[in-house]
């Protein structure tokens, strides 16, 4: 785990324009809800488990075929859009 946090990518709109982008901050999230801290992760990048959540039932639906499936993506999609654009706006 130490290597990963040492080893995070680097942001190339923060290292070229000196400004954080839509998805900023999502790594770290990512560490923090693999290390068990679900508040913390959701501070730092509100849109990580619903994004995971989104793929997870995406994948379902890829092999299930839901009835609704289509349509409960579409609002995942739409939650998770507000989410990280009020995250930017907000951290910006």
């Amino acid at each position: 785990m130490n290597y990963i946090e040492s080893n995070l990518l680097q942001c190339p709109t923060k290292k070229l324009m000196g400004i954080n982008c839509l998805g900023c901050g999502f790594q770290r999230s990512f560490l923090l809800l693999i290390k068990g801290d679900l508040i913390e992760s959701f501070i730092m990048y509100p849109a990580l488990i619903p994004l995971l959540l989104m793929f997870g039932y995406l994948i379902a639906h890829l092999l299930l075929k839901f009835k609704k499936g289509a349509k409960t993506l579409q609002y995942f999609y739409i939650l998770n859009s507000i989410l990280i654009i009020t995250n930017y706006i907000i951290k910006f």
